[in-house]
Parts: structure tokens; C-alpha cells; sequence
């Protein structure tokens, strides 16, 4: 009797579950939107979970659906989640700027007690999000950038002397490997102010515990699908948490020891910790060496400080790389777009004793078209997300995107749409000069997002880009080696990388 009892409660159990995501799963039919019909349990995102194509090719799959229809919106459901997908222009521009107050927030689980690293800016919701962007913008400025510039290139020499030996000896090497490494002395050095030196000690514990906290897993899918799924209120009684407690505790231990160390010993160094610093201290940056203040108020904990330190590692470091890493590949595809490229870096920098400096860098026109262009066709935001705070009326429709609701905008299918970009498989910098930038329509080309919650670091994401772009083509010839399989094809991680490797052949340049 108890057996069978047991056996009708879990029949009942499935039945309820299987039901429950049924309903879900019925969102968009039942509010009259079009919508891709969803696997059961995975929704429209199996492709993802199950790893078999990257989440760019699949939200640009998404958005060529409804396009194709003359739809301007449309429903698909990741796992039983509602996500609306945009392709119009105008609704995007709605949703990202014109309508900012429908749309403040970014979708993603805070506990900010449990978890300190999830009240990094990119997850910080509403006021809070608010009062800490007002208090970092300043940190991001072009003065700022320019002022961290120096402390940035220190890093050149060490990638130079490890490059150096690889094309003396002839060997390719697998440019995403190296870029990594630089880009993480990058961030150890202007975010926090150490020098780990990646490049000739790769498993440092900056480095590990830094690769920790964004390393892809299966463990880390199944947190994604619960903190997405499952009750806020749930997760925040359990004290669920997304980051590993032993890379949370690593970061705040570091924050802690190089605050209390200049602050003991008035030490100034020219970089993001220094600010921060100030902004714990004051409330605010300032252009003075002084890390103390006279106020009472203690403005950032040391848990906060390393939650925003962690946006220095979104601005630079896997995104950073990856622009990088594509741009070396078609700059190695086209060797008349690289020998232009050539020719301007070394004509600038001729001016500049032969230095790479930050005005110089700013000079370089065709290098900046060379970027855009690389961030359009090989884009590493596969897409921009938008939770719905407050019920938004789509206008000219009956239709309601009600509060909680995520809205997703597909970047990779708007940068390869041919309405807006002609032959869009072709990497063509010349769609970014002067005259050709003016026909691109507004919000169709988003590689740092748009509006007053776009990527609080694109002036650093960008300068930190040109100068390992600069640092490479000034100094190596670049060409395509046979162990890069063509046509490349990306691997499941969350940022684009191609599978087996990028492999380049880098012959150094006569003086």
C-alpha cells in the first residue's frame, strides 16, 4: 500500500512538472505573439545547452526567422523562460535608449551577501546599478584611459620577447593563447596594480582564480539554468551561489591587502585600484594623488570594490582578446589591408619616436576602421539582454512585454544582416571610413551596446584592443598557418573561439 502510494505521488509530481513547463511553454501562443515552437524542457535553446552550436549562430537564427517573416518581434523560450526576440530598428532603439526606464535592467541573479561577485555593475539592478555607474563612469573616461595608458604598455615587452622567440625558431603559434596571457597582465596590472607576469608564469593565482570565476563547466550551465529559473526568494534563502567561494574569498583578500598597503604607505599608482581607492574613500575620483579623505562615510566595501574590479575583467579581458585574436585572422587572410595597416602604424609612430602612444593610437584612422570592422563581422556580444521592470506597451500593437520579461537583441544577426551590411561575409574596413559609416542605419551596428547602460568600458576595451593589434602588426608580419582549419568553426563557449585554435605564422619585420 505504501508502495503504491509512493508511486501515485511521484506520478503526480511529473504530471504537475510536465504540465507546469506545458503552460510555460504555452507564453507567447496564449498573448497572440509568433513564436518558434519550443523543444520540451530546453525551449528554443537546445543548440546551447547541449553544446553543438555556438549561441551567436543561434539567436542569428532567431532573428533571420522573424525578419524573413516581417515580424519586428518575436517569442522563443530558453529552457521555459518567455524571451521576446527584436529585429526592428526602431523597437531596439526603443527598448536600449527612447524607453530606457522599461528596460534598466540586465538580466541576472544578485546576492550580493552570498555572493559578492554578482554585484558587479553588469548585474547590479535599478538604484543601485544606478548610483554605482555614476560613481565608476568617471573611472572610464578618455582622461582616465589616457592617464592608465602608460601602465598598460608595460606589458608589450614581455608579449614582444615570447612572440620574438617563436618566429625566430619559425614555429606558429595559437594567437589566442599568448593574447590571453597579455590581456590578463593588462588587467592584474591597471585593475589591481600587481605584476604577475602571465607571460612567463601562466599559472599564477591571479590568473587561476581570475579564469575561475567565468570558466565554462557543465556545473556552471546548471547554476546558469537555476538562477534563472528557479524563485529569487528561494535561491536567496538557500544563499545560492554563482561564484566559487574560494575565488570570491581570493579577490577580496587581494582588494583588501593593496588598499590597506597604500593606504599605510601613501602609495600612488596610475590605474583602476587608485580610483576605486578614492570613490571607497570619497564618494567620487578625483585628478589629485590623495587616497584619504576627511569624510566618515565609507563609500565601497572591500567586497564591492572586488565586484567592480571584475568589471575591468569584462571591459579587457576574454572580449578584449577574442576582438584581437579575429582581427589578426583576417588580418592575416588580407595582406593588403595588413601592409595598409603597416604603413599607417609605422608612419604614426615616426612621429612618436617609434613609441606606441596613446595620441598616436588615436591617430591611426585605418586602425580604427580595421576594429569596427572586426567587431561587426566576428562580433563577441552574440547578443544584448534587457530584463522588462515595468509592463511596456509595444507601440503600434496590441501587444504588452509584461515586467519580468526578457527581451533579447540578436548583435551577431543585425552585424551580418545584408540590408545593412552589403556581402556581409566579407571583411571590408572600408564600410567604416568617413562617408561609408553615415549610411550605416542607426542601431543596427551595437558591438558595445547603446543607451545609458552600454559597456561602461568600451574606451578601455577598445584602446586595450589597438595597442595588441599595434603591438603585433608594427613589429611581425602575419600570415595564416595550415593548422587553423578553414572554414573555422566555433567551439560552445560563451565568447566566440574557434575550435583547434587560431594558429598564426608571425615572421619578424627588418628594421
Amino acid at each position: 500500500m505504501v508502495f503504491v502510494t509512493l508511486v501515485y505521488i511521484f506520478l503526480s509530481l511529473v504530471g504537475i512538472i510536465f504540465f507546469y513547463i506545458k503552460w510555460k511553454q504555452s507564453y507567447w501562443s496564449r498573448r497572440g505573439v509568433d513564436y518558434i515552437e519550443p523543444d520540451f524542457f530546453f525551449g528554443n535553446t537546445t543548440a546551447i545547452t547541449k553544446q553543438t552550436q555556438h549561441r551567436s549562430k543561434v539567436f542569428e537564427s532567431f532573428y533571420r526567422h522573424f525578419k524573413s517573416k516581417g515580424q519586428k518581434f518575436g517569442g522563443i523560450y530558453d529552457f521555459f523562460s518567455p524571451v521576446l526576440i527584436l529585429t526592428d530598428q526602431e523597437l531596439i532603439r526603443n527598448v536600449l535608449q527612447k524607453d530606457f526606464s522599461h528596460f534598466v535592467n540586465h538580466v541576472g541573479y544578485i546576492n550580493e551577501d552570498a555572493d559578492a561577485i554578482t554585484g558587479n555593475l553588469f548585474n547590479l539592478k535599478n538604484e543601485k546599478w544606478k548610483n554605482i555607474r555614476a560613481k565608476l563612469t568617471p573611472t572610464f573616461t578618455t582622461g582616465k584611459i589616457k592617464m592608465m595608458f602608460d601602465t598598460m604598455t608595460q606589458c608589450i615587452k614581455g608579449l614582444e620577447k615570447l612572440l620574438d622567440q617563436n618566429a625566430a625558431l619559425n614555429d606558429p603559434v595559437d594567437i589566442k593563447k599568448y593574447m590571453l596571457l597579455f590581456t590578463s597582465d593588462i588587467i592584474a596590472t591597471v585593475a589591481f596594480g600587481l605584476d604577475v607576469d602571465s607571460l612567463k608564469n601562466p599559472e599564477n593565482d591571479f590568473r587561476k582564480h581570475f579564469a575561475n570565476v567565468f570558466k565554462p563547466s557543465f556545473k556552471g550551465l546548471v547554476k546558469k539554468f537555476i538562477s534563472e529559473n528557479f524563485p529569487r526568494w528561494l535561491l536567496v534563502a538557500i544563499k545560492f551561489r554563482v561564484t566559487r567561494k574560494e575565488a570570491e574569498d581570493f579577490f577580496i583578500k587581494v582588494i583588501k591587502d593593496i588598499v590597506e598597503h597604500r593606504e599605510k604607505n601613501n602609495v600612488y599608482r596610475k590605474d583602476f585600484m587608485h580610483l576605486l581607492i578614492q570613490i571607497k574613500n570619497t564618494g567620487e575620483t578625483t585628478d589629485n594623488e590623495n587616497l584619504n579623505s576627511n569624510s566618515t562615510i565609507k563609500h565601497l566595501s572591500y567586497r564591492e570594490m572586488a565586484a567592480q574590479a571584475i568589471t575591468f575583467y569584462v571591459a579587457g579581458f576574454e572580449t578584449s582578446t577574442t576582438t584581437v585574436c579575429f582581427a589578426l585572422f583576417e588580418l592575416a587572410l588580407h595582406s593588403d589591408i595588413q601592409n595598409r595597416l603597416r604603413e599607417e602604424i609605422q608612419s604614426v609612430m615616426k612621429k612618436y619616436d617609434n613609441k606606441i602612444t596613446y595620441d598616436g593610437i588615436m591617430e591611426m584612422e585605418y586602425l580604427d576602421m580595421v576594429l569596427k570592422e572586426s567587431l561587426r563581422k566576428n562580433s563577441t556580444a552574440s547578443r544584448i539582454s534587457r530584463e522588462c521592470n515595468k509592463d511596456y506597451p509595444i507601440p503600434g500593437t496590441d501587444v504588452v512585454i509584461e515586467q519580468g520579461i526578457e527581451v533579447l537583441i540578436p548583435v551577431h544577426g543585425l552585424h551580418n544582416d545584408p540590408d545593412y551590411f552589403p556581402e556581409p561575409d566579407k571583411f571590408d574596413p572600408e564600410r567604416f571610413n568617413k562617408e561609408n559609416k553615415k549610411k550605416i542605419p542607426p542601431y543596427a551596428y551595437l558591438p558595445f551596446g547603446e543607451g545609458p547602460r552600454n559597456c561602461i568600458g568600451l574606451r578601455f576595451g577598445k584602446i586595450q584592443s589597438m595597442v595588441g593589434i599595434v603591438a603585433i602588426i608594427s613589429r611581425y608580419k602575419v600570415t595564416l598557418n595550415a593548422k587553423t582549419q578553414l572554414p573555422i568553426k566555433l567551439t560552445s563557449n560563451r565568447v566566440p573561439t574557434v575550435e583547434g585554435g587560431m594558429w598564426l605564422n608571425l615572421e619578424k619585420l627588418s628594421n
